[in-house]
């Protein structure tokens, strides 16, 4: 008697999708099971570099077929138009339709563009790794000049990307802008260490207004002030796709999918949510969009999948955050640990055992992904402790 795969998609190829997919692949091994990857490009995005790129560092490049090979998994090059729950469908451009069983959706996050006028036709984002090299060929061009970079944003990635443009192109004032104080997640120390580093660099700040406008050649700030900027770069604040929303799928009101306890949409249960697309709840509070926390769901998925083939149950997803891992450059760097909600411990690292920490952390996915194709590795720091764990 002929039978009929078990038909996984999986929608996105970035960090938590390539996992998803790797791992599934191994799990299922002895089963009949047919996964589908679908990404737009053919290349892996580390993400977590993008900034590097943007100052003008040459990176690896690793194309999504190689990292899969072995695996059995078929990749189809894409974009995903269209979900349809009720067919069990996705819509791939210049594909046609892709049925499925099981969905992952894991297509993650962009920079959002839209909240702030000019930021769309005069910033640049690190969504990918062309953007990011156009902002690096551009930033050459100026660092002859003598010109000025402005980095809108004071988070993690704004903080990064600040440091590492200041340090390689000394000759380019760079601004970082902030509603807030830059790194403010972080512990008063671990803070002031890192406000040590940006004086070194000579980062000029502007804290506390939020910007109103971006200009062709300046960012105006809501109190009148104008900062000349011949380069902008944005760094926050994020959207997701609305494909799931247009889909029917319950979303919040973010657009995220809202899932259960195990990373199952409560609307259509055959669909599973991971990463930045997914509305987590911890009993400590929301999940955020991070490798960290995106991963630990990616592998989780995986498993939950594998062992409901068999007929097995698996407990609820747990997780908690356990540090921020910080380059300030490529001399420097400062690792904060953190409690499960990610709020600051006492703990942190500076110098040459936090640049050599971080670059472990930004270094691991994609042998991360290549070893999964033998073996389950950990990819999991924390589940949160007592501060996830049922009463």
């Amino acid at each position: 008697m002929t039978t009929t795969p078990h038909r996984i998609v999986v929608l996105g190829a970035g960090y938590t999708g390539m996992l998803a997919a790797i791992r599934l692949a191994t799990r299922t091994r002895k089963l009949d099971v047919r996964i589908t990857l679908v990404n737009p490009s053919a290349r892996f995005t580390e993400r977590l570099r993008m900034h590097q790129i943007a100052a003008g560092q040459e990176l690896a490049h690793h194309d999504i077929p190689e990292i899969l090979e072995g695996t059995d998994i078929e990749f189809v090059q894409g974009w995903v138009t269209a979900i349809d729950p009720t067919s069990r469908q996705v819509h791939v451009d210049g594909v046609g339709a892709l049925a499925y069983d099981e969905l992952i959706y894991a297509l993650g996050s962009t920079a959002d563009t839209t909240v702030v006028p000019g930021v769309a036709e005069h910033a640049h984002t690190l969504d990918d790794p062309r953007l990011a090299g156009e902002f690096a060929s551009r930033l050459d061009t100026l660092a002859t000049e003598g010109g000025c970079v402005a980095v809108c944003g004071g988070g993690l990635t704004g903080v990064e990307a600040a440091t590492e443009i200041a340090e390689s192109h000394p000759d380019v004032r760079v601004t970082l802008i902030s509603s807030g104080e830059p790194g403010a997640m972080m512990g008063d120390k671990a803070r002031a260490h890192l406000n040590k580093v940006l004086d070194r660099l000579g980062t000029v700040r502007e804290i506390g207004v939020r910007v109103a406008k971006v200009l062709p050649d300046a960012v105006e700030l809501a109190d009148g002030t104008v900062i000349a900027s011949d380069l902008t770069l944005w760094t926050t604040g994020v959207r997701v796709s609305p494909l799931a929303t247009e889909a029917g799928i319950e979303t919040d009101t973010r657009g995220l999918i809202i899932v259960d306890q195990t990373l199952k949409s409560v609307s259509h249960p055959m669909i599973h949510a991971i990463g930045d697309a997914a509305g987590v709840r911890q009993t400590w509070g929301q999940v955020h969009g991070t490798c960290q926390s995106g991963l630990p769901t990616a592998a989780y998925t995986a498993d939950l999948i594998a062992a409901e083939l068999r007929g097995k149950t698996v407990k609820p997803f747990r997780f908690g955050y356990f540090h921020q891992p910080v380059s300030l450059g490529r001399r420097a760097a400062i690792i904060q640990f953190t409690h499960a909600d990610d709020s600051p411990r006492r703990l942190y690292l500076t110098g040459w055992a936090a640049r050599t920490y971080k670059e472990l952390v930004s270094g691991s996915p994609v042998p991360t992904f290549k070893a999964s194709k033998k073996m389950t590795m950990s990819v999991q720091l924390s589940k949160g402790g007592k501060a996830t764990r049922a009463a």
